[in-house]
């Protein structure tokens, strides 16, 4: 039972100093906050840090079996109401068999029907959404009814009800989810009442003991290195889960059809509670058999900071089920600062500078695809490109080598690298790679003639004996195409854990002022690693990550 619930205060509003109610089959963790008029139906859990405050708008109702996870705020105004299936007047109405996922925010006066699913940092307000609904994660809902059996995807912003009234229909798969959700939660409330209960933990903690009694290395005996690889998991991925446990970190992963792939929509497999290589390989195995066919990735978690640190795709469609040795089975799809020792040599290119290398590898490790484009001096001058073959290759040797192809083919012509948003479906970045007088230093490029004519006028008026030539062009160009420019800093230990601070968005959109300000920066943080942001303001989401200063060793 809650140790933390109480009364209302009393306010102008509510002097009736009403306090919870809560049935004796629901679990409420000792870290939540319950306060005022809130009626807790059987089989609910309220996970811990959860904050459900019925001292301003009141009263709240949570259905039957319905679960309330980690970090979930729930609040009301003091006015408006909604009406609740027993035909009375709530400022919060939820229904029975509904998951509330982590950090989302419900703010009354809202209802939410049976069996609906709320996705991780949702926001709720003056909104009813209708029984059998899933909404994704990080979506607002606000001054709208969502009808029955809706799918609202991830990011969505619905503030007007023509934007509800068009929204998807739920899939069987999205079902299959929301209920294989309701099911863990279930399960958790019922461990949390069996922890609490002796004559239920009791045989348990004596079956641990009788575990733990036993040697690690007999427990080890019954996998040895080929029964590792007879698991389908391959040496690069062993390494990998080995290194990161080595760090202290936990395993996690996911996986995705072709359709959840392309939202990035992902689903959790079974959770790895295991530190022991032996069983984390287990877990991967069993993972990769039960989806083959699907995306599998694993996940490197950093339990202190309750962050995720790596993403790695081990399994394709393409690949053989269960394998996770296919071509593309090692594919990074995030970029950050855990690099492992088993990872430090890095391709190299003798045709291609450096600088087109690590933007190559960049790239990919965001999850973009490489494109290439050639031109003679005429084409070059009306910026009418020619494509080259596709690049299909997702894997940075592959890549770099149908770069070197391109310029081969091409030679005596400019050749630029395009980088390839593929969910977008819009490009982050043209490089060109390739002179026709054999001058192959990098140069970012611009996506239009016009837009390459105001860069290079931009880029003439702004110099700085501070940053190199190619960041001062990186600046113009991102400028041209209508970006903003925002910076951040880290110190050593902040930088090896990719804990980044930020330094604001740059307000302006001239060269020589967004270049004073990095400057400026720069200065203000020596001895830190600072680095240049590049954010779309439509699309609300960074372009480019540049590192523009290191500490001096």
């Amino acid at each position: 039972m809650a140790k933390r619930s109480s009364a209302a205060p009393p306010t102008p509003w509510s002097k009736s100093l009403t306090e919870p109610k809560i049935d004796k089959s629901a679990y409420i963790h000792s870290f939540s906050n319950i306060i005022g008029d809130v009626r807790i139906d059987s089989n609910v859990m309220i996970a811990p840090g959860t904050c459900i405050r019925a001292d301003q708008g009141n009263p709240f109702y949570i259905g039957k079996s319905t679960s309330i996870q980690d970090g979930v705020v729930i609040n009301g105004l003091e006015t408006g109401q909604v009406v609740g299936d027993d035909n009375k007047s709530y400022s919060v109405w939820i229904g029975s068999n509904t998951s509330i996922t982590h950090m989302t925010l419900i703010h009354g006066p809202a209802y939410i029907g049976n069996n609906s699913f709320i996705g991780f940092r949702s926001t709720i307000f003056n909104s009813r959404i209708g029984e059998g609904c899933i909404v994704m994660m990080h979506a607002l809902i606000q001054d709208v009814e969502i009808p029955p059996g809706k799918y609202v995807p991830s990011g969505s912003i619905i503030t007007t009800q023509q934007q509800a009234n068009r929204l998807p229909n739920v899939q069987e798969a999205d079902k299959n989810f929301a209920h294989h959700v309701a099911g863990v939660n279930e399960a958790l409330r019922a461990g949390y009442h069996c922890v609490d209960d002796v004559d239920c933990i009791t045989p348990i903690r004596e079956e641990l003991n009788r575990t733990y009694a036993l040697s690690p290395t007999d427990s080890q005996k019954s996998i040895n290195k080929q029964e590792y690889q007879e698991m389908g998991v391959n040496r690069e991925v062993m390494e990998q889960v080995r290194d990161l446990l080595a760090q202290g970190y936990r395993i996690g992963m996911e996986h995705a059809d072709e359709r959840r792939f392309q939202t990035s929509s992902w689903k959790s497999c079974a959770t790895i509670q295991s530190s022991r290589d032996f069983e984390v390989f287990a877990e991967i195995s069993a993972c990769l058999e039960e989806h083959g066919g699907e995306y599998v990735r694993i996940i490197g978690i950093d339990t202190k900071a309750k962050k995720r640190i790596l993403e790695t795709i081990i399994q394709r469609p393409s690949d053989r089920p269960g394998s996770g040795n296919g071509s593309n089975s090692y594919t990074p799809s995030r970029s950050n600062s855990y690099t492992p020792s088993s990872y430090s040599s890095k391709v190299s290119s003798s045709v291609l500078p450096a600088e087109a290398v690590e933007q190559v590898r960049n790239l990919l490790a965001q999850g973009y695809r490489i494109g290439t484009e050639h031109a003679d001096k005429r084409r070059f001058q009306t910026s009418s490109w020619h494509s080259c073959s596709p690049i299909d290759a997702k894997g940075e040797s592959d890549a770099i080598a149908a770069l070197e192809e391109c310029i081969a083919n091409h030679g005596g012509e400019y050749v630029r690298m395009v980088g390839i948003d593929p969910k977008a479906k819009r490009r982050i970045s043209e490089t060109i790679i390739q002179r026709p007088d054999g001058n192959n230093n990098i140069t970012p490029s611009t996506s239009r003639s016009t837009a390459t004519a105001s860069s290079s006028s931009r880029s003439s008026a702004a110099t700085s004996t501070r940053l190199s030539a190619e960041i001062v062009q990186q600046v113009s160009q991102l400028l041209s195409q209508g970006c903003q420019v925002s910076t951040e800093y880290a110190d050593e230990r902040r930088y090896k854990i990719n804990s980044w601070q930020s330094g604001g968005v740059i307000q302006s959109q001239r060269d020589a002022e967004v270049i004073a300000a990095l400057e400026s920066t720069i200065d203000e943080h020596s001895g830190a690693y600072v680095r240049l942001i590049g954010i779309d303001p439509k699309a609300k989401r960074r372009v480019c990550e540049v590192l523009i200063q290191r500490p001096s060793k």
